[in-house]
């Protein structure tokens, strides 16, 4: 089953910040999630029960997925020692 993703416009502009070569590699990982929503590598995020995070190079995705709708939601995309600080 394919779900569908949805990124917050906040998310957007993150990733529109971001050197071409990086967006290129995080919007492929983001394409992947329709597929499969948990890939290898993705883990929960500690003290936020819902959110997950993927990795790619020093940049990280964190976003939800809904199950019961087959969605996902990438809540935002940021450098790892930044993107913790914005949830």
């Amino acid at each position: 089953m394919a779900y569908k993703v949805s990124i917050l416009p906040a998310a957007l502009r993150q990733l529109a910040d971001l050197p071409r070569a990086d967006q290129r590699r995080i919007r492929d990982k983001i394409e992947r999630l329709g597929a499969d929503p948990r890939p290898p590598g993705v883990k929960d995020l500690q003290g936020k029960r819902d959110y997950l995070r993927l990795r790619s190079g020093d940049y990280r995705i964190i976003y939800t997925v809904d199950e019961d709708r087959l969605g996902i939601l990438i809540v935002t995309i940021g450098h790892r020692r930044e993107v913790y600080r914005a949830l």
